[in-house]
C-alpha cells in the first residue's frame, strides 16, 4: 500500500509537469489564432534583426515541447526508478526527482540547439513568420534525415535502452544523489539519441502546430512501450518518414 502510494504520488508530479507545459502550448496556440498579426510577437524574419529576447522566447517555446512531448514516453523509466530505490531504503522523492530534472534538462540543452536552427530557418525563409514551413524541399529533406535515421544501428541501440527499464537500471546503477543525477543525464542523452530527429519533423508540420506535437508524443510512447522488436519499429516509422517526403516532392 506505502508503495502504491508512493508511486501515485510520483507519476501525480510528472503528470503536473505535462499538464503544465501542455497547457502552456495550447495557450500560445490560441494566442496565435486569435490575435491579429499586427499585435502579435513572431520571430524576426531577417537573422540579424533577432535580438536575446526572440532568442529567449523561441528558446522557452522549444523547452516546453520537448518536456511536453518526451515526459510521458520517460514515465515507465521514471517509475521503475522510484521502485528500485524504493526497494534500496533510498530517498524515493529526493532521487526521483534529481533523476527526472537531469532528464529533462538534457532535453532543455537539445532546445538550445532547436532554437539556433529555427533562426536559421527563418534566415532561410523556410519558415514563415508564423512557422510554418514554406519550402517543399527542406521539408522533405527533414523527412528523409528522420526516415533515415530510423535505419541506423545507433537509432536502434538507443531505442532498445528506452524500451527496457529495468535493464538500463541495472547496467548504470549509481549510488546517492550524483548517481542519480548522473543517470537521468545518461537516460537523456540515450533518449536524445533516439529521438532528435522526429522532434525536427515539427519544422515540417508547424512549430506550433498542436495536432503535430500531439501525434508526435504519440509516436515516440508507441516506440518506447509496443512489446515489438526496436528493429522493426524503426523500420516501419522510416519508411513512413521517407514515403511522406517523397509525396511532398511530387505534389
Amino acid at each position: 500500500m506505502n508503495w502504491l502510494k508512493t508511486q501515485t504520488a510520483i507519476l501525480a508530479m510528472v503528470l503536473a509537469w505535462v499538464f503544465a507545459a501542455w497547457s502552456y502550448l495550447i495557450y500560445q496556440h490560441t494566442q496565435m489564432t486569435s490575435q491579429p498579426m499586427s499585435s502579435m510577437w513572431m520571430p524576426p524574419s531577417e537573422p540579424l534583426a533577432w535580438r536575446f529576447i526572440d532568442f529567449a522566447l523561441v528558446y522557452f517555446m522549444w523547452a516546453v515541447m520537448m518536456a511536453a512531448m518526451m515526459l510521458p514516453s520517460a514515465m515507465p523509466m521514471i517509475l521503475a526508478f522510484a521502485r528500485v530505490c524504493r526497494q534500496q531504503n533510498k530517498a524515493v522523492y529526493k532521487l526521483t526527482g534529481l533523476f527526472t530534472s537531469a532528464y529533462v534538462g538534457i532535453w532543455m540543452l537539445f532546445s538550445t540547439a532547436l532554437a539556433l536552427l529555427q533562426w536559421q530557418m527563418h534566415g532561410l525563409t523556410w519558415l514563415s513568420p508564423m512557422m510554418e514551413s514554406q519550402n517543399s524541399i527542406s521539408a522533405a529533406g527533414i523527412l528523409f534525415v528522420a526516415g533515415f535515421y530510423q535505419f541506423m544501428p545507433i537509432k536502434n541501440a538507443c531505442l532498445v535502452h528506452c524500451k527496457t527499464p529495468m535493464g538500463f537500471l541495472l547496467n548504470e546503477w549509481q549510488d546517492g544523489s550524483a548517481g542519480a543525477f548522473k543517470m537521468g543525464l545518461k537516460h537523456g542523452a540515450y533518449c536524445i539519441g533516439c529521438c532528435w530527429a522526429q522532434m525536427l519533423i515539427m519544422f515540417v508540420v508547424g512549430v506550433m502546430n498542436l495536432l503535430g506535437m500531439a501525434l508526435m508524443t504519440l509516436l515516440v510512447v508507441l516506440e518506447k512501450t509496443l512489446p515489438l522488436q526496436a528493429k522493426l519499429i524503426c523500420n516501419v516509422v522510416g519508411v513512413a518518414f521517407i514515403a511522406w517526403g517523397i509525396v511532398l516532392l511530387i505534389a
